[in-house]
């Protein structure tokens, strides 16, 4: 239904962002809300839409390639929402499209939710469908920005890994390094985990 929407964003939690429009408040989930700012200055967010028996969800993404990868991890056999903004996460859609269409099954596993069954069945379903997405720095954001405090902003990434479903002892065992490296920014902090987590 809709294709993006443009607005303020006026909170930032760790699973998602509330954008508003015109003075409607969206709640989009996204996978890394840390990439955002609570400012006046106007973003533009790619939405998917599902709707459910029980709820309506807005997805967001930073450009309409991201957007677009999402669409096909979604189509794959045993990939929901949830699993998707995970591999969407760590900010390397073209690490993950690289994955895909060289059978790195490994690569794919590392991320919460995906076993080698559903990496193998990513491959099989996607290998031949990404061609309009193997061109380099397709995956750009339209908009940079960050925000954060250090402990606090530390928290939030801790949070924010929490809610793309890593478990409680991966989490613990990269924010030790995370500790030791003062980021500053909470996005610094979650691209740092996500890379130490992907490894």
């Amino acid at each position: 239904m809709y294709q993006y929407l443009e607005g303020k964003i006026v909170e930032i939690q760790p699973a998602y962002v509330v954008l508003d429009v015109n003075g409607v408040g969206f709640l989009i989930r996204v996978a890394n809300p840390f990439q955002f700012e609570v400012s006046d200055a106007m973003v533009k967010i790619y939405v998917h839409q599902t709707i459910s028996d029980t709820a309506q969800t807005l997805y967001g993404f930073g450009s309409l390639k991201e957007k677009q990868l999402f669409e096909k991890l979604l189509a794959v056999s045993g990939i929901g929402a949830k699993s998707a903004l995970a591999i969407l996460a760590n900010g390397d859609q073209q690490a993950i499209v690289d994955a895909i269409s060289h059978d790195d099954v490994t690569y794919l596993t590392k991320f919460p939710g995906v076993g080698k069954k559903t990496a193998q069945q990513i491959v099989l379903d996607l290998r031949d469908k990404l061609t309009d997405l193997t061109q380099t720095g397709l995956f750009e954001a339209e908009r940079t920005v960050d925000a954060g405090q250090t402990d606090a902003a530390l928290a939030d990434a801790l949070a924010a890994l929490t809610a793309l479903g890593y478990r409680d002892r991966d989490i613990k065992r990269v924010e030790k390094t995370l500790r030791a490296d003062s980021k500053q920014t909470t996005d610094a902090y979650l691209s740092a985990a996500l890379k130490l987590l992907t490894k």
